[in-house]
């Protein structure tokens, strides 16, 4: 058959549909005009020009739309990010603050490659329940500042803007509620002559688009020994934050994504944004939840379209965007906090339901995250936790039973559960060695060795017996456990 003759599969919803369009350009706009003041915000954080953060976004936005795994998700300047390099920009300068940016992006398609993200499959999900409640108390909490000694116009201006926002969808949602919300804030404080914080009081926007360029550094080792680990913490940071996004964002679409490719697209991404002189920065949780939560984007386009706006608006509408309220953009922040948080998992009905550990693990995560303001932190405090939780809860579920044994004679230990080192150090109590017959049968059929601190167990018990002319006899053992226990008996006494 003929490549012309060749049946063709459907079209992508964002060729054919005209809805789907109008959501995804709609969608862009809005989170564009959200991401001028925030990275702008980050861009002070990390002691560089703000041109650097709005750059990083756009380069970020656009470079991701095309090489990342997850499709709408909102990649741009982070404070994460901004926080890690913020140390080596004020104590080297900005060459290796880019060189930095660089660097942390070959990592992470290094880390991508060998499959960091398969790490994510051990979060559990009282850590992302707490990740997602921390999140939203984190973009509250940042929006705290920006009501702080203001003129009282400011208050009546958010209340404004939230009440948009909740009845606005009641009569028709062919535009979003946000930029009906930001739209009007502004013509109302321009015509009225208004004096509230606008965007443009955070700082100026750039008047033309980046070029791309080398970072100004000697390519030394020393050099190389300067930036690395800034640029490893950055790599962890932002492919922490970039993969637990993308995995709440599958979980919002009930959709899939390729992981590893997010991954080594976070990876191009930075690499580009360096080139281009950007402060680089990862998945951008709060942006993402506007376009994915709020405004029902689902494609590319949509993280396109927020990386091309974000430019034209500073470039060509620099003055009019410079207008635009502080109080709007506070007042979509609030409602994607709102929107963010599982309220659900805080209700009387589901605490009660809820195991003891997994509400602590929860409460830890949330915990860490906001006194550290960093969700990496806390997504691996929150793991960690959750681990020793598991630990101790699997630790007691193993048991041992005494009876006679088969033919009468001799005494019968049967064992039951996962042994593994929490669980099997505290089995060598569990037997009568002094009162025990000379023949002593161990059933290990319900149960099953995890690790060597298992085979040591068994060793020590064989020990003790013997000690006292004593044999035993282990049977039951499945495949794994023999295999495991063949290996290693043994060979794990002091001096091997």
């Amino acid at each position: 058959m003929s490549p012309a003759a060749r049946p063709r599969g459907p079209k992508p919803d964002w060729i054919s549909d005209p809805k789907v369009w109008r959501t995804e350009v709609l969608a862009g706009l809005v989170v564009a005009l959200a991401l001028i003041p925030e990275a702008i915000s980050f861009s002070i954080i990390a002691g560089v020009d703000p041109a650097l953060g709005l750059f990083a976004s756009f380069t970020m936005a656009v470079t991701i739309s095309i090489v990342g795994g997850r499709r709408a998700m909102i990649s741009a300047a982070t404070g994460a990010v901004a926080l890690v390099i913020a140390p080596l920009n004020r104590e080297h300068g900005l060459g290796h603050l880019i060189a930095a940016v660089i660097l942390a992006g070959v990592f992470q398609i290094v880390l991508g490659a060998l499959g960091v993200a398969k790490l994510m499959r051990f979060v559990p999900r009282s850590v992302m329940v707490g990740f997602v409640n921390s999140l939203a108390i984190l973009i509250f909490m940042a929006q705290v500042p920006e009501m702080r000694n203001v003129p009282w116009a400011v208050y009546p201006l958010i209340a404004a803007g939230l009440a948009l926002m909740v009845f606005f969808p009641k009569v028709t949602k062919v535009v979003p509620a946000p930029l009906v919300s930001i739209a009007v804030l502004t013509v109302v404080t321009v015509a009225a002559g208004i004096a509230v914080p606008t965007v443009g009081d955070k700082g100026a926007l750039p008047s033309s688009l980046p070029v791309p360029g080398l970072p100004d550094v000697p390519l030394t080792l020393d050099t190389l020994t300067t930036i690395a680990p800034y640029a490893l913490a950055m790599a962890l940071v932002g492919l922490m934050e970039s993969l637990m996004t993308a995995k709440l964002v599958d979980e919002i679409t009930d959709t899939h994504s390729s992981k590893t490719r997010e991954s080594v697209g976070q990876g191009i991404a930075n690499i580009v944004t360096g080139f281009f002189g950007g402060m680089g920065g990862c998945a951008m949780i709060g942006q993402t939840m506007i376009n994915v939560k709020v405004s029902g984007a689902r494609t590319r386009v949509s993280t396109f379209l927020a990386g091309v706006f974000l430019m034209v608006l500073c470039v060509v509408f620099g003055p009019v965007v410079s207008d635009i309220p502080m109080a709007a953009l506070v007042a979509v922040m609030v409602m994607v906090s709102f929107a963010t948080f599982d309220w659900h998992s805080i209700a009387p009905k589901t605490l009660r339901r809820m195991p003891t550990g997994e509400i602590a693990v929860m409460a830890v995560t949330v915990a860490a995250v906001v006194t550290t303001h960093n969700l990496a932190v806390g997504v691996v405090v929150g793991s960690i936790t959750a681990m020793v939780v598991f630990a101790r809860r699997v630790a007691d579920l193993a048991d041992v039973t005494r009876s006679t044994g088969p033919d009468g004679t001799g005494v019968l230990y049967t064992v039951t559960g996962e042994l593994f080192f929490a669980s099997s150090n505290d089995l060598v109590g569990r037997f009568d060695y002094a009162g025990d017959p000379e023949r002593v049968v161990i059933d290990l059929s319900a149960a099953h060795l995890w690790d060597a601190s298992s085979v040591a167990v068994l060793d020590a018990i064989e020990t003790k017996y013997a000690r006292r002319g004593k044999t035993v006899e282990i049977t039951g053992l499945n495949i794994p456990s023999a295999d495991l226990h063949g290996r290693l008996s043994g060979e794990l006494a002091a001096g091997h």
